[in-house]
């Protein structure tokens, strides 16, 4: 393992912006004195604001023993403050915010909010008040009150069916001492022995500015972010330096097994390798050998156990990608009647049969489109877990450099099929954990500062005019009607074809006929089965939907402007054309 020294300060000042309008998310990059990274993305779109702030903080800097507290934490940081006697949710509601949350993980906390631009004062003062002044107002009663919400919501994770799987993967896929090796979550005896005096010490140690990143994406310039930030964080301090661990990726040398029985109604078999932390080619390359043996239809793996052998429900293969190592998974759930160890036989064939051989060109394209048309997909949105400002807060927290995400996409947009089959090589050879999930008997049992805070929440008293597409309207010769919204935010077309038939039409006909009906159109269309127009979907950058309402029925398809004729004509093709064979009805049945 590595220990990198982190310094509370950066040599970058205030004064002092980065641009970078060349990249694909364009942004602007500072640092206040204290430390605090700001980042700024103008996208005018809308008038609203992401506000995005992440603390390199996650449950890896725990200890044993100690587990939880990064969880419980987040929590806390929406309890009152020492100027705010409410719930933090109380003013951002009063304004129509949306996308507000916070989360937790293994390397990160974040927090998340939009709101209308004219509401950014109250959101910065928000953020800022429970980063400055937060610990005054933290009493017993409010951390027994959120380490009971946090202990019921351990209880409701793990009575869900495979609820204790992550936590047995974790624990036996790395070393005592490795800090990946227990949930984010914690243990109940930890929660319980967290002290008021061990929780203020979290923050005092991790929630400083120097520890924190702030995006903020939408309607904003950069002059006016930099004076507002400065305004209300300015004189928060930055919190001691750090150190981490930068690597530590516990390779293993043999493979292990366990088996795990759980209230279930089929079994489920789980296999879990290490290998390369984020920002690594090979994290690159194992992403893509993830979308070839478990990504979808296309995949290796549902191809052969789900529709030609039918022996599973259900498969899939993907990586978690974390700052110190990541994870490789393949599950499936083993259909009724079927040995966990015929499946696990096929599953072992296919990997064996990649790492020989490596993907085909055309499935090591089609995983290139796929991961390509996901990332333009995501800059629909400003803010929320998944949009700009969470692209450019994970990519600075990790890396340093808001851009990161454009070195994969190149290294995506350069990888060969040796390059693919090496990295898998190097890590699925090197042992893995086999967990068998069992369905557990029916059994039964007998009876028996520059802020004046004392003014209060800053008051948003008007709000911005929201500017919605003008709907066009056509009509087709042969009666269709047709709605046009048109958008240029981003070359993506979303074609919808609506029906007016939905399960109500089921009266005098079986139950589900309906929703059945529509789910065998891409099932099989003019000759092609469902592998075959999934690939056709895939290597077009396309998705394709079907579904039933009460009354009414949709099929559409989401396609890349560049590719929209070729979509269209696969979307009219399983509306048109479909096959609707005896054996597929059966298969689906």
């Amino acid at each position: 393992m590595r220990l990198k020294l982190i310094a509370g300060l950066s040599a970058l000042l205030f004064g002092a912006a980065a641009p970078a309008a060349d990249s694909l998310i364009p942004y602007e990059k500072f640092q206040l004195d204290n430390g605090l990274t700001v980042i700024v993305h103008q996208d005018t779109k809308a008038p609203v604001i992401a506000v995005s702030m992440w603390y390199h903080v996650g449950s890896k800097d725990e200890k044993p023993g100690h587990t939880g507290f990064a969880h419980l934490f987040e929590h806390l940081m929406f309890q009152k403050t020492e100027n705010h006697d409410g719930e933090y949710f109380e003013p951002f509601e009063k304004v129509g915010a949306t996308d507000m949350n916070g989360t937790t993980w293994l390397d990160r906390t974040n927090y998340f909010q939009t709101v209308p631009k004219t509401a950014l004062d109250m959101a910065l003062w928000m953020e800022s008040d429970r980063m400055g002044h937060l610990l005054g107002a933290i009493d017993q009663a409010a951390l027994d009150e959120q380490r009971g919400v946090v202990k019921n919501e351990k209880r409701q994770g793990e009575n869900q069916p495979y609820g204790r799987v992550m936590e047995a993967l974790q624990k036996a896929s790395f070393p005592e001492g490795h800090p990946y090796r227990w949930e984010t979550i914690g243990s109940m005896e930890d929660l319980s022995a967290a002290s008021l005096d061990d929780v203020k010490a979290w923050f005092n140690t991790y929630y400083g500015a120097a520890n924190a990143t702030l995006v903020l994406a939408g309607d904003i310039d950069v002059a006016t972010a930099r004076a507002k930030v400065q305004q209300y964080f300015g004189d928060i301090p930055a919190g001691p330096p750090l150190t981490r661990l930068e690597s530590w990726v516990a390779a293993r040398t043999s493979s292990t097994r366990e088996v795990m029985y759980d209230r279930v109604a089929q079994a489920r078999l789980n296999k879990v390798w290490n290998y390369a932390e984020r920002g690594t080619p090979d994290a690159d390359y194992m992403e893509m050998a993830a979308r070839i043996l478990g990504g979808g239809k296309t995949s290796r793996l549902y191809e052969r156990l789900v529709y030609r052998d039918q022996i599973a429900d259900r498969t899939g293969a993907y990586p978690q990608v974390l700052e110190l190592a990541s994870m490789f998974f393949i599950e499936a759930d083993v259909k009724a009647g079927v040995a966990i160890a015929t499946v696990e036989q096929a599953i072992n064939e296919e990997v064996a049969r990649f790492l020989a051989d490596g993907p085909t060109a055309e499935e090591l394209q089609r995983a290139k489109i796929e991961i390509k048309s996901e990332v333009v997909r995501g800059l629909e949105k400003v803010g929320g877990f998944s949009g700009k400002a969470g692209v450019l807060a994970e990519c600075q927290v990790y890396d340093g450099d808001p851009a990161c995400y454009q070195q994969s996409l190149d290294r995506l947009d350069a990888a060969t099929v040796a390059q693919v089959r090496d990295a898998a090589r190097r890590w699925l050879t090197q042992g893995d954990h086999t967990l068998e999930v069992r369905p557990f008997g029916n059994y039964k049992v007998a009876d028996a500062g520059a802020v004046d805070r004392s003014q209060g929440v800053p008051t948003v008293a008007d709000f911005p005019e929201v500017d919605f597409p003008v709907l066009q309207r056509a009509r087709l010769k042969n009666g269709i009607e047709v709605v046009l919204a048109a958008r240029s935010s981003i070359p993506i077309i979303n074609v919808e074809l609506l029906f007016g038939a939905g399960s109500s039409g089921d009266r005098g006909r079986p139950l589900g006929t309906a929703a059945f009906t529509y789910g065998m159109l891409d099932e099989g269309a003019e000759g092609k089965n469902p592998l075959q127009i999934a690939a056709a979907a895939d290597s077009l950058g396309a998705q394709l939907y079907t579904g039933a309402g009460r009354d009414d029925g949709a099929v559409g398809v989401s396609a890349l402007s560049e590719q929209l004729d070729p979509s269209l004509a696969l979307l009219a093709s399983i509306v048109r054309k479909a096959d609707f064979k005896p054996e597929d009805i059966e298969r689906m049945r």
